[in-house]
Order: structure tokens, then sequence, then C-alpha cells
């Protein structure tokens, strides 16, 4: 795997991100895949209640936007063998996010990468932060 790790010019230090805006469409898609029929995310008078004050997006939304990343950054083919995540801030309906990963372990012989995983929103604020671990996908 060394000569294919090599071969896609990505080493430890490489970061790759992106930004989308997470819009009431893709909370409810992710309600409907997800079955997560929380209130808190799809009931604006619930969620006018709650300590935040208006509806979040699903948590995991970001994950996926993630795994995306992961792709967009690092090449089709890479398969998650693990993925921690931490909750610091809610995304809110129609908050721009910006996702941002970073290698910051290769193990080329074997073609795993450990990266960090960072979202923040518009403000600058930290959403949602972690690690992957990957195994990297050999160029074609």
């Amino acid at each position: 795997m060394t000569d294919a790790v090599a071969a896609t010019g990505i080493d430890v230090g490489f970061t790759a991100s992106f930004t989308t805006q997470v819009t009431d469409k893709m909370v409810h898609q992710f309600a409907d895949l997800s079955g997560d029929r929380n209130p808190i995310h799809l009931d604006d008078a619930y969620a006018a209640k709650s300590r935040f004050g208006r509806r979040i997006a699903h948590g995991m939304i970001v994950g996926a936007l993630i795994s995306r990343a992961l792709v967009d950054g690092l090449g089709v083919g890479g398969i998650y063998l693990g993925q921690n995540l931490k909750f610091v801030n809610p995304v809110f309906i129609d908050d721009v996010v910006t996702v941002t990963i970073k290698i910051t372990g290769l193990r080329k012989e074997k073609g795993i990468a450990t990266v960090e995983t960072m979202a923040v929103n518009a403000k600058g604020d930290i959403v949602v932060k972690g690690e992957a671990v990957i195994m990297m996908n050999a160029p074609a």
C-alpha cells in the first residue's frame, strides 16, 4: 500500500474543507432516513420552548458531512474504520457550516490514516469535532 498512498500525494498535514448550508430540506430528509423525528428538529413551536429557542439540525447530519469531506478531500473508495464525534454547539436550520479534515497520522504501509475532523459555523464556533480512522483507497 505504500506506493498507492504515495501516488495520492497525501501525507500528514494534508487538509481539505468545504462549506455548505444545512437546510430545512436536509433535516426533513434525514428524519425520514433515520427515523429520528425528535420535535427539537422538526417542530418550530416545540423548539421555541427549548433551551435553544429554535429548531436544531440532527448532529449526525454534520457527521454525514464529515464523511463527504473525507471522500471529497481524500478520494473515493476509502472506508471508515472509526469515528468519534463531540457535539460542541448546535447547528440551526440554514446555518452555513465549514467542514475541515486534517491528516494527523498515516501508516503508509497499511494505507491507514488518522484524520482530525472539525465543523464550524459561519461565526467560527466549533459545532462538531472529532477524529476518524480510515482505510485509504488505492488510486486507479
